[in-house]
């Protein structure tokens, strides 16, 4: 069924709102001492790795080109260029449900190894929990819980969303720490590819 230009339009309006609004929401409900701890976790790290799947791994991806813009060592776990993790890294974890396969596996090796581990869910008590030094809860619905009591978005778009932008603004705060110029993260910017 082919909608016409204005229901679109009304749609995408009614869309735009619900983002805007549930984000707003979700990111000013944050625990912020919780995010400050974690910023001072990850500047003093050695090195940075970060893992997630799907649409959480792609946010936190671009997460990890911030700080990597901030010159920190930063590693995306799983690239055949990452190093082994060790004692004086740090994991940032990210997993909505606290439960992917993979991301506790790697929080568990992290653990064993020495290196701090960072959990970013909505799952306060969950097996990635379990295995985390820090916790930062983003309280967005479960990609399984279609009930629209937390949001009205599909799946676990709130979560992944909420990932890019949190990690956005604990950037924001770590740049105007640093005291660098806009001139000079642009340097470490990739030239390549």
């Amino acid at each position: 069924m082919t909608a016409t230009f204005e229901q679109t339009s009304t749609r995408f309006h009614d869309g735009r709102r619900i983002v805007l609004d549930e984000n707003a929401r979700l990111l000013n409900s944050i625990a912020a001492e919780q995010w400050d701890r974690a910023a001072t976790v990850i500047t003093s790290a050695r090195a940075v790795f970060v893992i997630g799947n799907g649409r959480s791994g792609l946010a936190i991806q671009m997460a990890a080109m911030r700080l990597m813009h901030l010159g920190l060592r930063v590693h995306v776990a799983g690239e055949v260029t990452a190093p082994a993790i060790g004692a004086g890294d740090v994991l940032i974890a990210v997993s909505g449900s606290g439960t992917t396969a993979s991301v506790v596996a790697a929080a568990d090796t992290a653990m064993k190894v020495d290196a701090a581990v960072l959990a970013v869910t909505t799952a306060p008590d969950s097996p990635l929990t379990r295995h985390a030094h820090e916790i930062l809860i983003l309280p967005a619905a479960d990609k399984q819980d279609h009930s629209a009591a937390i949001t009205r978005q599909y799946a676990g778009s709130l979560f992944e969303q909420s990932v890019l932008l949190a990690f956005d603004a604990l950037f924001q705060a770590l740049w105007h720490n640093a005291d660098q110029t806009a001139q000079r993260l642009w340097q470490r910017h990739a030239n390549i590819g």
